[in-house]
C-alpha cells in the first residue's frame, strides 16, 4: 500500500494519544464507579427514591444531550481549548461531588460532571482524526481509544470497590481530580489545536432542539427499563422524536448547521452509525444481565464479580487492536460482519446458561460477545470519522457518541424489559407457597428483591424462593440472549451488504484522501 511519508505521525503524536486516553478512561469509569458507592452515600445523605434516581441518571442525561453541541462547539472554538475547559469543569465537579453534604448538592455536581464529560469525549476522538492523517495509524489510534473506553468501564467497579473498602464514598469521585490536573498540565504542551477556519454562526436554537430531542428519548427508555412499557414513557419518547424531526429540518435549512445531516447520504457513514448503535444495544443492554447473574445467581461478592468481568474487557481491548490490523488485508465489511457474528455466537453461548451452570460458560459467552463488539466499535468509529471533513470531525464524533448512548439506553430498555417480563411471568406460576403477601410482591418484581426477601425467611422457604427466582431470571436472560443474537446476525448481514464496496485505498495517506467532502457518496479514505 502506497503511503505519503509526510503524513506519518511521529513519536509526539503517539505520546499525545496517551494524554488523550486519560479523559476517555475517566469518562467510562465514571459511568460505573458509582454503583458500589450507592449504599454508602444513601446512608450518609439519605436521599429520597426520586433523588437517588436523579443522582444516577442526571450524568448520563446531560452527557447524551450535549455531545452533538459540544462536538460542534469544539470545531468552532478549538478542540484542545474545549478539552481543557471540559477537564477543568470535570475536575471541579468531581471535587464538589466528593464533598457534597446533601442529595441536592450531589445531583448538581453530577449534572456538572455530565456537562464536562460531554466536552471531553468528542474532543478526544476529533483530535485523533486530525493528529493521525495516515489511515493505518488513525485506525490504530482509534483502536487504542476504544480499548481505553472498554478498560475504563471494567476498572470502574474494581476501583470503586477497592476505594470503598478503605475510604469514604466521596473517594470514588475525588480520584478524578489528579487525573484532570495532569491533563490540564500536559494538554497545552502535548496536544495540537484544531478548529474550523470558517465556522459560521453558532445556532443556539439548534442546541435547544437537540437537547429537547435527546433528553426525552433517553428518559423514556430508562423509565421503560425500570418500570416496563407505559403510556408516559412512550409519550415522552414520541415527543423527543417529533422534536428530533424539527431539529433535522432546521439543520437542512441552515448554512452552518449544528449537525451536517448531509453526512447521512454517505452510505459508509450512515451504515457505520447504525452498526455502532446496534453494537452498543447488545453490549450495554446485556451488561445488566451478566452483573446480576454473577452476584445474585452465582453468589459472587461485587469485587469478585468485577474481577470476573476482566476477561471480557481484555477481549475488547485485544479485538479493537486486532481490527486495525485485519482491515489492512480484509475489506472492512467482512471484518465488521465477522465481529458481529462472533458477538452473535457469544450470545448463543449465553442463551445456554442455566441457574446452576458453571461460571466458565458465562465468562466464555461474555468474552466472545465483547471481542466481537470491540471489532465493530473500532471500525465503525473509524468509518464515521473518515467520512466527515476534518473541520467537522467534532460534530461527527459527537453524533457517533450520542448514537452510542441511544444504543445503550435502547438495549437496557428492550432487553431489560424482555428479561423482566419473563421473570414476572415465571414467578406468577413458580412462587413458593407460604411466603407472606408483602414479601411475595417484592420477590415477584426483581431477582434482587427476591434475594433480599429470602434473607428474612425461614431456611426452607428461602431456599425454595432463591431456586425459583434464579431459574426465572435465567429464563429471561436466555430469551434476551436469543434476541440479542438475532439482532447481531441481522446487523452482520446488513453491514456486509451495505459496506461491501469499501476497501482500504491503495493511495491511503494521500493528502487529498485525508479530507473527504461530506457530499461524497462514500468515505474517500476508502475506495471501491
Amino acid at each position: 500500500m502506497a503511503t505519503n511519508p509526510s503524513l506519518k505521525a511521529t513519536g509526539r503524536e503517539w505520546a499525545s494519544l496517551a494524554v488523550l486516553t486519560l479523559p476517555v478512561l475517566l469518562i467510562s469509569m465514571d459511568m460505573t464507579v458509582l454503583y458500589f458507592a450507592l449504599p454508602f452515600l444513601s446512608a450518609d445523605l439519605e436521599p429520597s427514591s426520586t433523588q437517588l434516581l436523579w443522582i444516577m441518571d442526571i450524568y448520563s442525561f446531560l452527557l447524551a444531550g450535549l455531545l452533538i453541541t459540544m462536538g460542534t462547539l469544539g470545531d468552532r472554538i478549538g478542540r484542545r481549548k474545549l478539552l481543557m475547559l471540559g477537564a477543568a469543569a470535570f475536575g471541579a465537579a468531581s471535587a464538589a461531588a466528593a464533598m457534597a453534604t446533601s442529595a441536592e448538592m450531589l445531583i448538581l455536581a453530577r449534572a456538572l460532571l455530565g456537562i464536562g464529560g460531554a466536552t471531553l469525549m468528542p474532543s478526544t476522538l476529533s483530535l485523533i482524526r486530525n493528529m493521525f492523517r495516515d489511515d493505518h495509524q488513525r485506525r490504530t489510534a482509534i483502536s487504542v481509544w476504544t480499548a481505553a473506553l472498554a478498560g475504563g468501564a471494567a476498572l470502574g467497579p474494581l476501583l470503586g470497590g477497592a476505594l470503598l473498602e478503605h475510604f469514604w464514598w466521596g473517594s470514588a469521585f475525588l480520584v478524578n481530580v489528579p487525573v484532570m490536573v495532569l491533563l490540564l498540565i500536559l494538554g497545552p504542551v502535548m496536544l495540537p489545536e484544531f478548529r474550523d477556519p470558517n465556522p459560521g454562526k453558532f445556532d443556539l436554537m439548534s442546541t435547544g432542539l437537540s437537547l429537547a430531542a435527546v433528553l426525552p428519548i433517553i428518559y423514556g427508555m430508562k423509565k421503560i427499563a425500570e418500570d416496563g412499557v407505559a403510556v408516559i414513557p412512550l409519550a415522552t419518547i414520541g415527543v423527543g422524536l417529533l422534536v428530533g424531526v424539527v431539529f433535522v429540518l432546521r439543520q437542512r435549512k441552515l448554512t452552518h448547521p449544528l449537525l451536517d445531516v448531509s453526512l447521512f447520504r454517505n452510505r459508509a457513514f450512515s451504515t457505520s452509525v447504525g452498526t455502532n448503535v446496534l453494537a452498543m444495544f447488545a453490549m450495554v443492554g446485556f451488561g445488566l444481565f451478566t452483573s446480576q447473574y454473577l452476584q445474585l445467581v452465582y453468589g459472587l461478592r461485587p469485587w469478585s464479580a468485577g474481577l470476573w468481568t476482566l476477561p471480557a474487557a481484555g477481549a475488547t481491548m485485544v479485538s479493537a487492536t486486532l481490527a486495525a490490523v485485519l482491515v489492512q488485508s480484509i475489506r472492512p465489511a467482512y471484518v465488521i460482519s465477522a465481529g458481529l457474528l462472533l458477538a452473535a455466537a457469544g450470545f448463543g453461548v449465553m442463551a445456554q446458561v442455566q441457574a446452576d451452570s458453571e461460571l466458565a460458560l458465562v465468562i466464555t459467552g461474555a468474552t466472545m460477545m465483547a471481542a466481537g463488539v470491540g471489532v465493530v466499535l473500532t471500525l465503525a468509529a473509524d468509518l464515521i470519522i473518515a467520512a466527515a471533513p476534518p473541520e467537522r470531525a467534532g460534530s461527527a464524533s459527537g453524533l457517533s457518541e450520542t448514537c452510542a448512548e441511544f444504543g445503550g439506553a435502547l438495549g437496557i430498555a428492550i432487553l431489560g424489559s424482555i428479561g423482566a417480563a419473563v421473570y414476572r411471568q415465571s414467578m406468577d406460576t413458580d412462587m413458593p407457597a407460604g411466603i407472606p403477601e408483602a414479601a411475595s410482591e417484592v420477590a415477584h418484581e426483581t431477582l434482587g428483591g427476591a434475594v433480599q426477601v429470602a434473607g428474612q425467611l425461614p431456611e426452607d422457604l428461602a431456599g425454595l424462593l432463591l431456586t425459583s427466582s434464579r431459574e426465572a431470571f435465567t429464563e429471561g436472560m436466555q430469551l434476551a440472549s436469543y434476541t440479542a443474537a438475532a439482532v447481531m446476525f441481522v446487523a452482520a448481514v446488513l453491514a456486509g451488504l451495505m459496506l461491501r464496496h469499501l476497501r482500504i485505498s491503495p493511495s491511503a495517506g494521500d493528502p487529498h484522501a485525508a479530507a473527504p467532502s461530506s457530499k461524497d457518496n462514500d468515505a474517500q479514505l476508502y475506495t471501491r
